[in-house]
């Protein structure tokens, strides 16, 4: 089936602040065989592509003189693996939250941390997500994907995508050149809950729960979010806005000194990180507003829209955050959504 492409249609469904932007040219991808006619139709016109998959990690400041592609490519599949390992693919256009809690029914296990985080498959490695100790990169075997570039199918395996915090190869060394197809995980029949990070074992202790199963745990992990994340859907927002910043262990040693409050954790050898929430929540920024741009009122990493803010309006208050932390902490906080253009 040939891919459609429309002319001048609004984003606004088409990203969690909900800015109300146009793309150029527009189509939705629902097969892989349809990505030669997304190359074709680029090279035709002489415009950029831009992928997206559930837009819930994108700031879009003004209209997009591009070809916007929504990657909706289903499809999961099950393969039982040796000394209980269980490969599941995902095609890359699967909303993940639904994905996770499917992979749970199927009785196989391992993305349960991961629960809630809005989102499609194929944009998980791009920025390696992870939440409450488990991260894309934990999970991850390898990838399918398209290369705009040279019009093939490649295959990634999870040392080849070079991940790191909230980073991998697609985002930071070639963004827009691949589109991910699929994802293959290693899950387990045999449940191994990660329970030490954010709290998680003390919540499960407070509810009386010793030995969680693992729908409890991904009930547990929706919960815990919901009282830190607004709903894109009531407010818009891309979640987390910032990433926590990674330091050298002098550096964090001294701010400790200086703010014996300060949060900080071990990192690889060498540094620190160093909560950003906390950063920002302690110089009054939670709640703050600044015309429909504003900071959310439970959680100081989250920027959000209050109705009519645009792209520019959410970078310009990013800034000034930015500059006020660098000011009292020397420290520069980097955005973790793409902004565009």
């Amino acid at each position: 089936m040939s891919l459609e492409f429309h002319e001048n249609v609004s984003l606004k469904q088409y990203n969690s602040f909900g800015f109300d932007v146009s793309a150029r040219f527009f189509a939705v991808l629902e097969s892989a065989d349809q990505l030669n006619d997304v190359r074709a139709f680029a090279h035709d016109n002489d415009i950029e592509v831009l992928f997206i998959g559930g837009g819930s990690n994108l700031v879009l400041a003004a209209d997009l003189d591009q070809l916007v592609v929504v990657n909706r490519i289903k499809g999961v599949q099950i393969v039982d693996g040796q000394n209980g390992e269980v490969l599941v693919t995902a095609g890359g256009g699967e909303e993940w939250h639904p994905f996770v809690r499917w992979t749970l029914e199927q009785g196989v296990y391992g993305l349960e941390n991961l629960s809630l985080i809005p989102g499609t498959v194929g944009a998980a490695p791009i920025q390696n997500i992870g939440a409450y100790g488990v991260e894309i990169k934990d999970r991850m075997v390898s990838l399918e994907a398209f290369d705009l570039e040279t019009g093939t199918q490649v295959c990634f395996d999870c040392c080849d995508c070079q991940f790191e915090y909230r980073d991998s190869l697609f985002k930071s060394r070639f963004p827009g050149r691949y589109l991910i197809t699929s994802v293959t995980f290693a899950l387990s029949r045999e449940f191994r809950p990660v329970l030490h990070y954010g709290g998680i074992s003390q919540q499960l202790e407070a509810r009386g729960i010793t030995s969680p199963e693992p729908v409890q745990l991904s009930d547990l992990i929706c919960e815990v979010r919901n009282t830190k994340l607004p709903q894109p859907g009531l407010l818009g927002n891309a979640g987390s806005f910032f990433k926590n910043p990674v330091i050298s262990v002098q550096q964090a040693e001294q701010l400790q000194k200086d703010f014996p409050q300060m949060v900080v954790f071990d990192d690889k050898p060498g540094c620190s990180k160093l909560a950003a929430g906390w950063l920002i929540d302690q110089l009054g920024w939670k709640g703050r507003r600044e015309g429909d741009a504003g900071v959310y009122e439970k959680q100081a990493l989250v920027l959000v829209n209050h109705g009519e803010a645009t792209g520019a309006d959410i970078i310009e208050l990013a800034g000034e955050i930015q500059a006020d932390v660098y000011k009292q902490y020397g420290v520069m906080l980097e955005i973790e959504p793409r902004c565009y253009p």
